[in-house]
C-alpha cells in the first residue's frame, strides 16, 4: 500500500484565543460528496488544549477549507477533573441517530513533563454539538495500565466493539534525572461501547530501542483484513514516524513498518510524522497525519493510491 500527498490544511493561528497553535489528533467524521468534518485540539497559549473542527472539501488538487466555527466545541473540564488541562478528540462512531466520541482529557503532573491521561465520552445528535456523558472518564489508570491511557481507536465489528488505545506503562529517568515517558498499544472490548474489558492484551509491542508508540488508527478493508497505522518513537531518533501492522483476526497484529507506505516529505514532515487516522469517503480511503511539532502548524491529508471500495 502506498500513500499519495492530497493536501495540507494550515492551523489558522490566532483566529481565537484557544487556538492559537496545533491541529492535534485530527479525527474524521466524513460526510460524503467529497467532504469531511475533521476535529481537533487546538492549543491556548498557555498549552490548554480544546476541541475544534474545521470542514474540507477534497477536490483532485487539494483539500479546500469550508468552515471552521470560532468557537470551540469541547473545552477544558473543571478543576480537580481527568479533563482539567485540556482536551483532544481521538475516534467518532456513529451511534444510533447520532454519533460518539471517544475523547482524551489529561492532566499536568507533579513534575513536568509527567502527565496523566483518560479517556472520556461525548455524544452529539448532528455531528457537531458534542456533550459530555459523564463529568468522570470511561477509561482510566488500571492494573494494565498503571500510568495512563489515552488516544482510542473504536469502531464496530459486527455487533462487537472494540478499541485499540495508547497505555501508559511507566516512566523512566535518564542520566541527567529527565523523565521519559514509556507507552504502547493495548486492545478492549465491550458489548455496548461503554463497559470495556481489559485483559492486557498488548496489540502493539516496542521493538528494541523505542519509548513511544502512540496513537493507533485500524482500517478493517474486509473480512480477516485489518490494518492498522500508529506512531512509534525510537530513542536513537527521538522523533516520531508511522509504523504499520497487519492482522486477520484484529487481535493478533504482525508488525511490519517497511509496509507502512508513507514517510518524511520536505514541507510539512521534515522531522516527524505521527498520529494517523485513516477513513474511507467515496469509495476513497484517507489518512490524516500531524507532522513536525507533534501538528503545531496543522494537518495532512493522503489519499491511498488506486485502492477504490466496490
Amino acid at each position: 500500500m502506498t500513500w499519495e500527498f492530497v493536501g495540507f490544511w494550515s492551523m489558522p493561528a490566532g483566529r481565537a484565543r484557544w487556538m492559537m497553535s496545533h491541529a492535534q489528533l485530527p479525527t474524521p467524521l466524513p460526510l460524503g460528496a467529497g467532504r469531511v468534518r475533521v476535529f481537533f485540539g487546538a492549543r491556548t497559549a498557555a498549552q490548554r488544549s480544546h476541541i475544534g473542527y474545521v470542514e474540507l472539501t477534497i477536490t483532485a488538487n487539494g483539500v479546500r477549507e469550508e468552515h471552521c466555527p470560532i468557537e470551540p466545541v469541547m473545552s477544558p473540564g473543571p478543576d480537580g477533573h481527568f479533563d482539567q488541562h485540556g482536551v483532544y478528540p481521538s475516534c467518532i462512531v456513529p451511534w444510533q441517530t447520532g454519533y460518539r466520541m471517544y475523547y482524551v482529557g489529561w492532566t499536568q503532573g507533579a513534575e513536568p513533563p509527567m502527565f496523566d491521561a483518560a479517556i472520556g465520552l461525548a455524544e452529539s445528535a448532528d455531528g457537531r454539538a458534542f456533550a459530555r456523558v459523564s463529568p468522570a472518564p470511561l477509561l482510566a489508570r488500571s492494573v494494565h495500565d498503571p500510568c495512563l491511557v489515552t488516544s482510542p481507536h473504536v469502531y464496530r465489528d459486527g455487533e462487537r466493539w472494540r478499541m485499540t488505545y495508547v497505555s501508559g506503562v511507566r516512566w523512566s529517568r535518564d542520566a541527567r534525572g529527565g523523565l521519559q515517558s514509556h507507552y504502547h498499544i493495548k486492545a478492549a472490548d465491550s458489548a455496548d461501547g461503554i463497559t470495556w474489558q481489559r485483559r492486557g492484551q498488548v496489540a502493539i509491542d516496542f521493538a528494541d530501542g523505542e519509548t513511544n508508540i502512540a496513537r493507533s488508527a485500524v482500517w478493517r478493508a474486509g473480512p480477516a483484513e485489518y490494518h492498522m497505522w500508529f506512531g512509534y518513537v525510537q530513542a536513537t531518533v527521538g522523533m516520531y514516524r508511522l509504523g504499520y501492522a497487519h492482522s486477520r483476526d484484529g487481535e493478533r497484529w504482525v508488525r511490519r513498518d517497511d509496509l507502512a507506505g508513507i514517510t518524511l516529505d520536505d514541507r510539512h514532515a521534515t522531522t516527524m510524522q505521527c498520529y494517523p487516522a485513516v477513513f474511507e469517503l467515496d469509495g476513497e480511503v484517507y489518512l490524516l497525519w500531524n507532522g513536525d511539532g507533534n501538528g503545531r502548524a496543522g494537518f495532512g491529508v493522503s489519499r491511498l493510491r488506486r485502492h477504490r471500495r466496490e
